[in-house]
């Protein structure tokens, strides 16, 4: 399925952009203070994983992940907005694109009627 393979290269990219974070940090790069580094960068970590099961379990068509895909493109797209008006174009749109991609085939309806199981081995009515 399209949007969960979108979903998890967000979190490719984002977990990509924790490792860089981290080697910045490691690097003796300036912060103004260490341990809001060290949690901004356990922010990062933690949301590249719950992305990355997101994708998981809506690759196997779980119906609470298509409202947690649609929160994460939606924190994307508060992101990539500013990014893009700020005059990093490539960047933002980099993030704008996926993420309006994902929320239009979140609503279409093959993906509503394929992601529509509640945790058991039966589809749910």
């Amino acid at each position: 399925m399209i949007i969960s393979v979108v979903v998890l290269l967000e979190a490719l990219a984002l977990l990509g952009a924790a490792a860089w974070y981290a080697f910045e940090l490691l690097s003796g790069a300036p912060v103004l203070t260490f341990w809001g580094a060290v949690f901004t960068l356990g922010l990062l970590l933690a949301f590249s994983v719950w992305l990355f099961a997101v994708g998981h379990f809506l690759f196997r068509g779980y119906r609470w992940t298509r409202a947690a895909a649609l929160v994460a493109q939606l924190f994307v797209l508060t992101i990539g907005f500013p990014t893009m008006t700020g005059g990093l174009v490539w960047q933002g749109l980099a993030m704008l694109l996926p993420a309006l991609a994902a929320i239009v085939f979140l609503f279409q309806k093959d993906v509503v009627a394929y992601a529509s199981r509640t945790g058991g081995t039966s589809a749910a009515l």
